[in-house]
């Protein structure tokens, strides 16, 4: 079982919950770029500002995102620390699948009790 040092599995539902919708990780791909004012994200996208900011506020819940106040601006920044733990997590299940790639491989590579291959 994966186990999220930061929280445990709670943590890694939110991030993987947050990641499963296109526009917050489109969000979070823009954001990666340099900081962006939730205003100025909702003119991407076919939706309500009001809209926009749900998707950032799940992000924040997630830590995929840091949100601050400079005036009546939201400003949006991903934190990488977070998209690392994220691919930190998947690495894990990759591992998982390879080892248990390898020792399928393993059983067929066996010879048949009685028998000759």
């Amino acid at each position: 079982m994966v186990v999220d040092r930061n929280g445990g599995e709670e943590h890694a539902d939110r991030i993987f919950r947050a990641l499963a919708d296109r526009t917050r990780r489109d969000i979070v791909r823009r954001a990666m770029h340099g900081t962006l004012s939730v205003s100025g994200l909702a003119r991407g996208y076919p939706m309500s500002t009001t809209a926009v900011q749900k998707h950032v506020a799940i992000l924040e819940e997630a830590g995929l995102v840091h949100r601050t106040r400079r005036g009546r601006e939201h400003l949006v920044q991903t934190r990488i620390d977070t998209i690392a733990e994220a691919r930190r997590l998947l690495g894990e299940f990759e591992q998982l699948w390879r080892d248990r790639l390898d020792r399928i491989g393993d059983v067929l590579a066996e010879p048949e009790p009685g028998g000759s291959r």
